[in-house]
């Protein structure tokens, strides 16, 4: 039995993982992840109670009740790097014991739902609607640090991908990882679906053009026109792809929603994203409740 050291495995005074502050006990099997601190307490308060509340730098947590069924939501900030951290802790918290600093014999699966914000790549998709991402196809390159090989279905989008785009390693050495199966497939009435690139930054790499100039400024054509059988791009944001390959690879179950707040082709933005937020938030809720654990 390996025991993992004080350095690579940082648990706090009262016994609690390091960033999210998070004991053990205090998280629930079914997780909610949002990118906004603010947006917890807009989730926890669809809560019957909630139990747990903790902080941690931009690590918001709330765990509690809906009906006889335990939840948390957690806030993750922006970004592949927090996502890095968020999915090794959650992990470490069921299937590692913080006694020993070992490996339990017994790994348990956790059921991982984003909820978040997202650009449109296609014209069809409007502001302020809903798409589940059958894939994430990451740009951002924290899954290259990972044993993580693609098979199948993926290496082949990958490959299309990276031909169609022409994003080679001096700029990019983009890796890909599907949703859970299993979730997905409760979540088709009302959304949208397609690939979602996961990208290292908000202006530059998603196209936006301020003062900078940009090594790609048809970065968004070539996105948004790529297509391979059955699957397209559908969106951008900055975490999907980090959930999918790092909860596949430790055995999870993962699924990304996005609201729709900018359309990058038609060059819209929401006028109350707040309330499509909230919109989506009440819709995945009540779906979420019928998913068996």
């Amino acid at each position: 039995m390996q025991r993992i050291e004080e350095s690579e495995l940082i648990i706090n005074s009262r016994g609690a993982i390091y960033h999210l502050d998070l004991r053990p006990d205090e998280l629930a099997h079914k997780i909610f992840l949002v990118g906004d601190p603010g947006r917890v307490p807009v989730v926890s308060k669809y809560f019957d109670r909630i139990e747990i509340k903790q902080q941690h730098r931009e690590f918001i947590s709330h765990t509690g009740y809906i009906g006889s069924e335990r939840f948390s939501v957690i806030s993750t900030g922006i970004g592949t790097d927090n996502i890095d951290i968020v999915m090794n802790e959650l992990d470490a918290l069921v299937n590692i014991d913080f006694t020993t600093r070992s490996i339990k014999p017994k790994l348990t699966r956790l059921q991982i739902i984003r909820l978040g914000t997202s650009g449109s790549l296609q014209k069809e998709i409007p502001v302020d609607s809903f798409v589940v991402s059958t894939h994430g196809l990451g740009i951002d390159n924290l899954l290259n640090f990972y044993r993580m090989e693609p098979g199948g279905a993926e290496l082949e989008i990958l490959q299309a991908f990276t031909t169609h785009t022409q994003l080679h390693q001096q700029f990019a050495n983009p890796a890909i990882a599907s949703a859970s199966g299993f979730l997905l497939k409760y979540f088709t009435e009302g959304f949208h679906s397609g690939i979602t690139i996961t990208c290292p930054g908000f202006y530059g790499p998603q196209g936006r053009i301020l003062r900078l100039g940009l090594k790609h400024p048809d970065l968004i054509e070539r996105l948004s026109s790529f297509n391979f059988g059955p699957y397209r791009i559908s969106n951008f944001e900055m975490e999907t792809s980090a959930i999918y390959g790092l909860g596949s690879m430790l055995g999870h179950q993962c699924l990304s929603l996005n609201v729709i707040v900018a359309n990058r082709i038609s060059k819209t933005f929401s006028t109350n994203s707040f309330l499509a937020v909230e919109h989506l938030i009440e819709k995945s809720l009540q779906v979420v409740r019928s998913i068996p654990y």
